[in-house]
């Protein structure tokens, strides 16, 4: 059963950031093996800011040298989290250790895909990601039928400098990350940053990424009815405009969840633009007739407390109160994996640290490791503005 310990340090160095990490971690370890419960890490979570990315090479080689059998993933971020800490525009590394038995995870990368080995078939697969990957989405939907579950986590790697991604080497751009076996219990939530403010709406006319009809009638007009716009007045208010954004939800799938927030199968993109001749409006994706569009606005309140619903319902199926039908056996939280949007940080969340701080307050002192990407990865779907919380369990024994 996995057990983890959480480092993290910030300092201009890479060695020097990660040399005061490891003292932290090695002080963690000779605590456990002091109480009896020794960790012998075998898998290793390393995210680091892109104000280091000249110096990754060199820090990958460090943290391999100073634990030589831990196998590592990870990527770079423009931020980078820990439990209760967020670097942002820093220069920074944070580390994540656990003891899983080698037989429960596979790396995998471009030149060592993610497969069904002698021994080894993935079940769950967490995924570090190039945004400037061609035909991203149809590769993560490929990518995930590769697994028994179906389910992949994780986001896609932000930077101002190189697109750097970690799976037992340091690669540039491409798709990399880490697959669980069966027996490695895990779950993920997917939470929303934004509110909708109108009603679900069903395509009924679109090409490509022009949306035209809703229920029937002109788009533009429901969005400005949506947001209380005179359409009579001399211009469109820009500012407004700017500031909507668009949950797209296929045919099939429920757009909403408890408390009228988006459910995990809405994706929210930008509003591009407006066509006033056409009384059409521009997405920054494909739409096609048939799915479900409701507009929305990033709210601060909004994303607080749906960030706590979903550590709140990881810790009622930890506890086994998922299901009062079948009651679980007890288990508890060991550690965590965080992608949260790079428009999340933050601001977003009304001061520094603060989304990092609501996850502690919410899910308790777990370790935690994760980064601020630019996009995240839930299922097969692609998502900006979610934040993408995954846990491990172990069993409580009576």
């Amino acid at each position: 059963m996995p057990a983890f310990v959480q480092a993290h340090a910030t300092h201009p160095d890479a060695h020097m950031a990660l040399a005061l990490a490891a003292a932290q971690w090695q002080a963690q370890l000779q605590a456990l093996q002091d109480a009896g419960t020794p960790l012998r890490p075998t898998l290793g979570w390393l995210y680091f800011t892109d104000h280091l990315a000249h110096e990754a090479q060199a820090l990958l080689a460090d943290a391999q040298a100073r634990l030589p059998g831990v196998q590592w993933v990870g990527s770079v971020g423009v931020g980078i989290m820990a439990c209760g800490v967020e670097y942002l525009d820093e220069p920074a590394v944070v580390v994540l250790l656990c003891d899983l038995p080698r037989e429960h995870f596979r790396l995998f990368h471009g030149r060592a895909p993610l497969g069904t080995h002698a021994g080894f078939s993935p079940h769950s697969a967490q995924v570090h990601a190039d945004p400037a990957v061609p035909e991203l989405p149809a590769l993560l939907a490929e990518l995930c039928q590769r697994t028994q579950a179906r389910y992949l986590f994780g986001g896609l790697a932000s930077s101002r400098a190189a697109t750097l991604l970690v799976a037992g080497e340091l690669l540039e751009g491409g798709l990399a990350g880490v697959a669980f076996a069966p027996q490695v219990a895990l779950a993920s939530r997917v939470t929303q940053g934004c509110q909708p403010v109108g009603p679900t709406r069903r395509v009924t006319g679109a090409r490509r990424n022009l949306v035209q009809t809703l229920d029937g009638q002109a788009a533009l007009p429901l969005l400005l009815a949506d947001l209380g716009v005179d359409p009579r007045g001399p211009t469109l208010p820009a500012q407004r405009l700017a500031g909507t954004l668009v949950g797209l939800t296929d045919p099939q799938d429920q757009p909403l969840a408890r408390g009228g927030q988006f459910g995990t199968d809405t994706r929210v993109r930008h509003l591009v633009g407006v066509d006033p001749a056409h009384q059409a409006l521009a997405v920054a994706d494909e739409v096609a007739p048939g799915m479900q569009l409701a507009f929305c606005r990033r709210d601060m309140a909004a994303a607080r407390r749906d960030l706590t619903r979903i550590c709140t319902e990881l810790r009622a199926e930890a506890e086994g109160d998922a299901d009062e039908a079948m009651p679980a056996a007890p288990r508890r939280i060991t550690g965590a994996l965080y992608a949260s949007c790079t428009g999340r940080g933050g601001p977003h969340f009304g001061a520094p640290h603060a989304e990092a701080q609501l996850v502690q307050r919410a899910l308790g002192d777990v370790p935690l490791a994760g980064f601020f990407a630019a996009g995240e990865i839930a299922h097969h779907h692609l998502y900006g503005y979610t934040g993408v919380l995954t846990v491990f369990y172990d069993t409580v024994t009576p």
